[in-house]
């Protein structure tokens, strides 16, 4: 099992810090950047070869790989997306499927959360695809929602359902198995093949639909928090000190 860090995403609501960096370099504490709490993450849990996928200013992760590589003990192998500019994350996870073949633990590279995340995925192994899912916040418009059905099987995952409905928050973070891998590189396929447009929870909605098993773990109340804009930053540098 490897650790995957999705880092291709471009951050225009934090211009300026994204004019030359992608999302993931912004720092949060300090000098130390939302990949860097991926990383330092990852590695904690014994999961030190890291696939990374990079697209916009992926020159600035391509300078600091050895650095990085050195401070967390950890292998990098960047998976360049050259549509990361034009197309959704569907097809960022899709062009990973071959490093996760022997499974993985994802997260999002605009996510800041404490170790206890991977910890709680990596204690539940066994579903197909295991998220991590926040089901104490007050849920909004933006976040993206979760349904499970009574024997805690996926049925939605989507930014457009009424709170109210909801179970809970999917966070960014996934354990998928190796079992799943192949199924789950098709779904995924089939998603951006449909909208290059999608995201890749909507290819598990589709690996899902298709019989594939999509499960939940809750984190418990914990600190974390997606850095989509400057309000979203500011809060971010307000609990990364604490990790």
């Amino acid at each position: 099992m490897i650790g995957l860090v999705l880092a291709a995403g471009a951050g225009r609501r934090l211009r300026p810090y994204t004019d030359t960096l992608p999302k993931a370099l912004v720092p949060v504490d300090g000098e130390i950047t939302i990949l860097d709490i991926a990383l330092r993450n990852l590695a904690e849990v014994g999961l030190t070869d890291v696939a990374v996928v990079v697209g916009y200013r992926a020159e600035a992760v391509q300078a600091r790989r050895a650095a990085l590589e050195e401070r967390y003990g950890v292998r990098l192998t960047l998976v360049h997306n050259d549509r990361a500019e034009e197309w959704n994350n569907a097809y960022s996870l899709w062009l990973a499927r071959d490093h996760f073949a022997a499974g993985a633990l994802l997260v999002n590279g605009d996510t800041v959360h404490p170790v206890s995340v991977e910890k709680t995925l990596l204690a539940q192994r066994g579903p197909g695809v295991l998220l991590a899912v926040d089901d104490v916040k007050a849920l909004a418009e933006e976040e993206m929602k979760t349904v499970f059905d009574a024997e805690g099987r996926l049925t939605r995952i989507t930014k457009l359902m009424p709170p109210e409905a909801a179970f809970g928050e999917y966070i960014g973070a996934t354990l998928i198995e190796p079992h799943a891998a192949g199924p789950l590189a098709e779904a995924l396929k089939a998603t951006w093949e449909r909208d290059p447009d999608l995201y890749y929870e909507d290819g598990y909605q589709e690996f899902a639909a298709r019989g594939g098993e999509v499960r939940a773990a809750t984190i418990g109340t914990v600190d974390w928090v997606e850095v989509d804009n400057h309000a979203d930053l500011t809060r971010a540098r307000e609990i990364a000190c604490r990790y």
